[in-house]
């Protein structure tokens, strides 16, 4: 599903704001963040302009700049909101887009080295938030041989990452996200496996801890999955009685973790005992007044 983003107010955007205050969960590897100017086309990485930098930036923590969504890691690209909004990229920006921006960002990087391969008015956000940086574009045009040469140089003074932490961290930071809690961490362990092409099989063993989605890079749940996040503490639904079908109804709701959201993960549960998990239809607090309707749609339950 597209998020438009065609005017100043897409800032106040649900999907934007909480897409920024939860970047304050991520952590960036390495020495050093490369950052870049976002681009039409998404995944960024499918476009022209991306293709080029990332010849040179490849194995190295980037951050891609994007208003109304702050900042975007390398990693989290193909995550929805991200994955799936529409905003011109002329390159004005506001006064309200380059402080929203700007403070997202400087949380983000915290006190990482910067390499900032901008250009107009990412530029400027860089300029006000990360002046230490070290500004590898001078002719305000970043594909350009020069530009390219400069960040090129640069670069090569960092060693790169290796790619299976590299992969570890882009699963552990979709959780975080996605569940809004740095413990999330724990779903995927560091022996984890992944098997797909498209929708990949998160394994801990023999056991199917969740599917990260193709269409949303989202993850769902199994019951093994379930079972981490309950240990967490979060996104929990309690009932009173044996689940026997694939749909919870509000008045069968005894309890239910505050914030969640509808179309969130959830992990039903009875005496504290996980008993199934689901997508939430309603948010948690309208589940446990609510006297009718359709709270979660149970995905695994056991028999």
């Amino acid at each position: 599903m597209k998020v438009l983003c065609t005017t100043e107010t897409s800032l106040n955007r649900p999907e934007a704001r909480r897409w920024r205050e939860r970047m304050k969960l991520l952590d960036p590897m390495g020495e050093v963040v490369v950052i870049l100017p976002c681009s039409m086309r998404k995944p960024y990485s499918s476009s022209k302009s991306h293709r080029v930098f990332t010849q040179a930036t490849k194995g190295l923590q980037e951050a891609i700049l994007t208003s109304p969504f702050g900042v975007c890691p390398r990693e989290m690209e193909q995550t929805y909101p991200i994955q799936s909004y529409d905003v011109s990229t002329i390159g004005d920006w506001s006064r309200e887009e380059i402080k929203l921006t700007g403070e997202c960002l400087t949380e983000y990087v915290g006190n990482k080295e910067i390499i900032a391969h901008v250009a107009h008015g990412y530029l400027t956000v860089c300029q006000e938030y990360l002046p230490q940086a070290t500004f590898t574009c001078k002719d305000g045009r970043t594909t350009s041989s020069e530009s390219m040469q400069n960040l090129k140089r640069e670069v090569k003074k960092y060693d790169k990452l290796k790619s299976r932490g590299r992969q570890l961290h882009m699963l552990r930071s979709i959780a975080r996200y996605q569940f809004n809690i740095q413990e999330a961490d724990k779903l995927i362990p560091s022996d984890y496996k992944l098997r797909g092409r498209f929708d990949r099989r998160l394994m801990h063993g023999n056991e199917q801890i969740a599917v990260l989605h193709h269409d949303n890079g989202l993850y769902s749940l199994n019951i093994y999955g379930g079972t981490i996040l309950n240990d967490i503490g979060v996104n929990w639904v309690e009932i009173d009685f044996a689940l026997q079908t694939n749909t919870l109804f509000a008045p069968g709701v005894v309890d239910a973790y505050p914030e969640i959201l509808p179309k969130d993960e959830v992990v039903i549960t009875r005496k504290g005992e996980v008993v199934g998990v689901g997508k939430a239809i309603m948010a948690g607090e309208e589940m446990k007044r609510g006297e009718k309707g359709v709270a979660v749609r149970v995905r695994h339950r056991l028999k």
